[in-house]
């Protein structure tokens, strides 16, 4: 059996073992990550010869570290990397190459269906009855967006939003306020099973789940990092916040907003912690915090998003898919007996 691991910014592991009974055995770790001493390798396959086939990422990293000599350097890789790969190979994880995801760009909604939606296909994911899936959403209307369990008062300014149109939503997760004009913003969700985030914490999560289009920023001539915990920036400055919902099955809803273009000034009329914090950066202009995607790259809204699903098909095995009647009809109901509500979004007042 063999299992691989690409660790997020760092080097391959792979691993091949045999299962004897109910325990590892044979276990031959290699990648192309670097090692001091050379002979801290047979310590990581020993301390996984014999160990349960069924033993969780955090167990057998545990029993690699103890094995390792205090003075073992590992560069570009981890234990919990060994570990995962181990449990691929033991199909208790999966990679990105088990999976077949669906694409779906469809049309705009407005801000309490977008909600509604990641919630409804995030259950199917989770139910199982739907591939892993990467969405892109077109916004009907302009929104503040707030994490699930912040508080609105203290992020929006209710005057500001009225006077400009907004509409203000309460997501599914957390994190902080994220403001959206239609054609100012790119946002995408994508939501995986929990085998694909198997012995991933949630900081190593983002990370992993932020790779790919790190890679579609880079074909674009945009040098971007995932800053933790839930940031992509560039040089220039941050260009999208990232939020996670992980779910009962344990699936895992990641959904991406990025700064195509940005009114700045229009920004800080509507969200009162943007103020707060510029003001804890020492910055007094949100354009020198915020780097739009369009300033980067000269192009289009719309040649941005195409690149973005190119470069994701040609990463991994992907179709064109849609939201299912049974999808459409749950999202209509949640965003009318949730997402709309002034229940839920003061839930937090």
């Amino acid at each position: 059996m063999r299992g691989e691991y690409k660790v997020p910014g760092g080097k391959l592991v792979a691993i091949d073992l045999e299962v004897d009974g109910d325990r590892l055995a044979e276990v031959a770790v290699s990648g192309d990550f670097f090692l001091e001493p050379d002979d801290a390798l047979l310590d990581i396959n020993s301390a996984l010869n014999g160990m349960p086939a069924t033993a969780p990422v955090a167990v057998l990293a545990e029993a690699i570290t103890r094995a390792l000599d205090p003075g073992a350097t590992l560069i570009g890789f981890t234990p919990e990397a060994v570990a995962i790969a181990a449990r691929r190979a033991l199909g208790h994880a999966t990679g990105w190459h088990d999976h077949t995801f669906e694409i779906i760009h469809d049309g705009p909604q407005d801000p309490a269906m977008q909600m509604a939606l990641d919630q409804a296909i995030s259950e199917s994911v989770d139910a199982g009855t739907r591939a892993p899936t990467l969405r892109i959403w077109e916004w009907g209307a302009p929104a503040v967006v707030i994490g699930s369990f912040q508080s609105l008062k203290n992020e929006v300014d209710p005057e500001g939003a009225a006077k400009h149109g907004i509409t203000v939503v309460r997501r599914i997760s957390g994190g902080g306020a994220m403001f959206i004009e239609p054609g100012n913003t790119i946002t995408y969700s994508l939501t995986v099973p929990s085998s694909l985030v198997e012995g991933l914490s949630f900081e190593k999560s983002y990370a992993f789940l932020d790779d790919w289009v790190l890679g579609a920023l880079a074909d674009l001539g945009v040098h971007a990092t995932y800053q933790p915990l839930n940031d992509i920036a560039s040089p220039a400055g941050k260009i999208a916040g990232a939020a996670q919902k992980r779910f009962v099955g344990g699936a895992v809803l990641h959904h991406v907003t990025m700064a195509y273009d940005i009114d700045a000034d229009k920004m800080l009329e509507v969200l009162r912690i943007g103020r707060e914090k510029m003001s804890d950066k020492g910055t007094k202009s949100a354009n020198k915090r915020v780097d739009p995607v369009r300033s980067q790259t000269g192009m289009s809204r719309a040649d941005v998003i195409e690149a973005f699903k190119a470069h994701f098909r040609s990463r991994y095995d992907t179709v064109e898919g849609t939201v299912t009647e049974a999808e459409w009809a749950r999202a209509r109901e949640l965003a009318e007996t949730k997402f709309s509500t002034p229940e839920w979004t003061a839930r937090v007042p």
